[in-house]
């Protein structure tokens, strides 16, 4: 194709933006930003749903590359696709403009601002997905933090500003090891190309260190034990929107990294490692499914079962194995529509109440129930339920993991049930029982803009719980390229240090 699609894909959104900043509609009974912003975040999604289309989910090579001299000598403007990122991307352009209708209700002040950072970080978190330089990618991945940390301290709570700035520190320092280990690899291969370092290969002497540096961005990133104390923060704080993209795809982003870089740039180091991202991962699993039974807040208690999913997340891609990974990115993508789902509709109740503490609700079926229909599919979707995209992801991660390990699938087990309890008796306090708060009394059911963003995260749950086909089919030959050089690389090594 002569058309730059990725490019496109990438610099729409900031287009967008750009037609925000210079309308003069401010005026919140016609502000024509969130037309602009809303017809923008469509267009993408549609432009990435062609892209789907046209994508030919049967080679391994990446697709629709674009490359450009950008810095002579250095660095190129790299970008493309291969089954496992255009899901990302897809992912990305699906929850933007859900997040764009839901500022009508959420956002009361600088709705223009806060519509300009949503963009600039759609622009930022789709370049993630697309990078084929390290150059490129570590400039889109921590291009990210500066929207989300205004979105934070901006629109947040009361503590916005020390969420704000926790969350950013943390991410930014856990990258700075990164781009001393990018600029290392230049160092050693003499290019930051992603295809070529995967021809190339680095170093086996090199890999365990430069392992351990990328770890430390997307540790925090994902975010693994126990390095995550900065996510339940961000959560509460943030506004809803803010919360929503964090949650369905920031936390991405990481683990994205693990599959492109970790394991692609350095296998023999990925094996070396399995046992400490085992151990980390089933500590966030059983630690933080605990600590979610005891939370009061309810973004808080959604924010630490983030924490558990993406340990299964993490677990899933180290089994290296066609199952682990092929559920790695399955549970990828369905929390990102199940935490979704759940950050608007606490954002729903949040609106009406103006409080977050369970103990506050109670008997909202009585008075919501079109609410209470909406929320038990997430709740479902949430603890796995067969019939539900969550299911298939835990599933086929807990299948790569008995074949690796007996004990760590048993122990991941328990995640599960934990994960039941805790999303269970969420949604029985809040919404069963006798109604003792009278505000309760007052709720008034979803409206129609609240219906259509709520099915249309309830619908392809429900479709890629019965049916995972589609999903499964634009991975399957990209992983099983990734585990056949991943094997070779491992068996070179073994030979040459007989």
């Amino acid at each position: 194709m002569n058309i730059p699609i990725l490019s496109s894909l990438i610099l729409l959104p900031t287009i967008g933006a750009i037609f925000i900043f210079f309308s003069k509609s401010n005026v919140e009974k016609y502000n024509s930003s969130k037309y602009i912003a809303l017809f923008i975040s469509t267009a993408n999604f549609i432009l990435s749903l062609y892209l789907w289309f046209v994508f030919d989910n049967s080679i391994s090579e990446f697709q629709f590359v674009e490359n450009r001299k950008w810095i002579v000598g250095l660095v190129n403007y790299k970008v493309g696709i291969d089954g496992i990122s255009i899901l990302f991307i897809i992912l990305t352009t699906f929850i933007t403009p859900l997040c764009v209708i839901s500022v009508n209700t959420t956002v009361k002040k600088r709705l223009k601002d806060f519509l300009i950072s949503i963009l600039l970080l759609e622009t930022l978190m789709i370049g993630v997905f697309c990078s084929l330089d390290l150059v490129v990618f570590y400039l889109f991945f921590e291009g990210g933090l500066i929207p989300m940390f205004l979105i934070i301290g901006i629109w947040g709570g009361e503590r916005r500003v020390y969420s704000a700035f926790k969350f950013f520190l943390f991410t930014l320092l856990g990258s700075v090891l990164m781009l001393v280990a990018i600029i290392t690899i230049y160092w050693l291969t003499g290019t930051t190309d992603v295809e070529a370092l995967y021809e190339i290969g680095i170093e086996t002497k090199y890999q365990n260190l430069l392992w351990l540096a990328f770890l430390s961005s997307f540790a925090v990133k994902t975010p693994m034990w126990p390095v995550h104390t900065w996510l339940p923060d961000a959560h509460v704080e943030a506004p809803t929107a803010g919360s929503v993209l964090l949650a369905a795809i920031l936390l991405k982003m990481a683990g994205y990294g693990f599959i492109r870089f970790s394991i692609g740039l350095f296998p023999v180091a990925s094996d070396y490692f399995v046992p400490l991202i085992y151990t980390l991962s089933l500590i966030a699993i059983i630690y933080t499914s605990l600590v979610a039974l005891m939370q009061e807040d309810m973004k808080k208690l959604i924010a630490y079962s983030s924490v558990a999913h993406m340990g299964f997340v993490t677990l899933g891609i180290f089994t290296l194995t066609q199952q682990g990974i092929e559920g790695g990115i399955f549970q990828m993508i369905s929390h990102g529509l199940v935490s979704a789902a759940l950050f608007l509709c606490v954002g729903v109740v949040y609106e009406r109440m103006h409080t977050r503490l369970i103990k506050d609700y109670g008997g909202v079926v009585s008075v919501m129930p079109k609410y209470a229909i909406v929320f038990m599919v997430f709740a479902l979707g949430s603890l796995s339920l067969p019939g539900t995209s969550g299911f298939i992801g835990e599933f086929l991660i807990l299948m790569g993991a008995f074949k690796k390990s007996f004990f760590v699938a048993a122990v991941a087990s328990v995640g599960v049930i934990l994960g039941a309890a805790y999303i269970l008796w969420l949604y029985k306090r809040v919404i069963f029982g006798k109604i003792i708060n009278q505000d309760v009394k007052k709720l008034i059911d979803l409206n129609n803009s609240e219906i259509f963003i709520l099915w249309s995260l309830a619908i392809p749950i429900l479709f890629f719980g019965f049916y995972p086909e589609p999903l499964i089919n634009t991975i399957e030959v990209s992983i099983n390229n990734l585990i056949e050089v991943y094997n070779l690389n491992l068996e070179n090594y073994m030979v040459k240090n007989k």
